[in-house]
């Protein structure tokens, strides 16, 4: 039976090799991320991730040697001290020296661990003197990003997940492209900040709480909605850095990738200009008057980055989670009430006022009214109404 199953395990793994699944072989470093069959913390690229590795490694130092003192001692008592060699058991009672001692080396032992820690702690929590402060949103499921003191004040974008979905496949539903070496861990807008520069990181969410993550910079602080919490971190080292939300925030936990990519304040200053020109350029004027079909190639865009998680590609949503797009009232209905649910969310969906722009939302609302089997009367909704549906 054993040999039976065995020659099953085998034969099972070789049929998998024959359909192109991945081997250890075939997979390769995540760069600035995890590291195949990384056995310890990634490299520290700030200081304070040093000392978090230093710590780790002597508390570990210190936990082996008490592992092997205690049993070391416990082990000898019970191989010289047996019944079948003639001893018979102690009948004290109690021993003050005994007591003394296990109350004072687990002390000293206790201090010496608390104090190179502590230590740590307070340099952590010491967010003043920042060169650059940012905040980061979490939202499901991308990060928000908005530079608000230092040299790249006032630029403001979105960064979500890059990795096509043609790569991660769904339930029932396999891959049909082969995945990247970031798989998951590639985003379309990365966060670029100067080397050697020490960078303020504000956090907080706007629904659900996530946590920002780097652990190369020795940093994973969690985004509270209603809440305001900071870190910082200043890298040495130029080069691309990966991390995750590291809280359980739903069913796209796992696609809140977070990247970011440390220059030199030369190429900073480069990013910089080119960001606030691209901000500039992609400045949507509400008062514009789009057409039908303008307005459906945008909200084409806009409702897969930010809708097809929930709704599907194919807007028949997840049947007892998030509602079908494809034949729904509200969207075949009235325009404004399906303008309210997107400014302002209900039930089960995000507000996004604060992330999408008139133009975004009036395009991705009109795209729903034309598309799939719906046949709204009213449409199409222009950017102009959105704003006023804010006020």
């Amino acid at each position: 039976m054993k040999h039976a199953k065995r020659l099953q395990s085998l034969m099972l793994g070789a049929s998998l090799m024959a359909a192109g699944m991945p081997t250890w072989a075939a997979v390769k470093d995540s760069q600035g991320g995890p590291a195949v069959l990384e056995m310890n913390l990634q490299t520290p690229a700030t200081q304070i991730a040093e000392q978090i590795y230093s710590l780790h490694n002597l508390m570990l130092v210190i936990c082996l040697v008490i592992f092997v003192a205690v049993f070391s001692v416990m082990f000898y008592s019970i191989l010289k001290h047996r019944k079948s060699v003639g001893h018979k058991a102690a009948t004290f009672h109690e021993s003050t020296t005994v007591e003394i001692l296990w109350t004072i080396v687990p002390f000293i032992i206790v201090i010496g661990m608390a104090l190179p820690a502590t230590k740590t702690l307070v340099s952590m929590k010491d967010t003043s003197n920042a060169d650059i402060t940012i905040k980061t949103t979490g939202m499901q499921w991308k990060w928000g990003y908005d530079y608000l003191k230092g040299e790249g004040e006032g630029i403001s974008f979105l960064s979500t997940l890059k990795t096509p979905r043609t790569q991660v496949g769904a339930p029932g539903v396999k891959p049909t492209e082969a995945r990247g070496d970031n798989y998951l861990m590639e985003v379309d807008n990365e966060v670029f900040v100067p080397v050697n520069k020490k960078i303020r990181l504000i956090t907080t969410a706007n629904d659900v709480i996530h946590s920002w993550s780097i652990p190369a910079f020795g940093v994973k602080q969690d985004a509270i909605p209603g809440f305001v919490r900071d870190t910082w971190f200043k890298v040495d080292k130029i080069g691309v850095y990966r991390g995750l939300c590291s809280e359980l925030c739903g069913k796209e936990h796992a696609f809140m990738p977070i990247v970011v990519n440390v220059v030199s304040d030369a190429d900073y200053k480069k990013w910089v200009d080119t960001k606030k020109k691209e901000m500039a350029a992609n400045a949507d004027d509400p008062s514009k008057v789009w057409t039908v079909d303008e307005l459906k190639q945008r909200g084409e865009k806009v409702y897969a980055a930010n809708c097809v998680a929930c709704h599907q590609a194919n807007g028949k949503g997840v049947p007892g989670a998030f509602p079908a797009l494809d034949g729904s009232a509200v969207v075949n209905g009235e325009k404004a009430a399906q303008t309210a649910i997107l400014l302002n969310g209900k039930a089960g969906m995000p507000a996004w006022k604060a992330t999408l722009s008139d133009t975004e939302i009036a395009a991705v609302i009109t795209y729903t009214r034309n598309n799939w089997s719906n046949k709204a009367a009213e449409n199409i909704v222009q950017p102009a109404e959105v704003l006023a549906a804010r006020k």
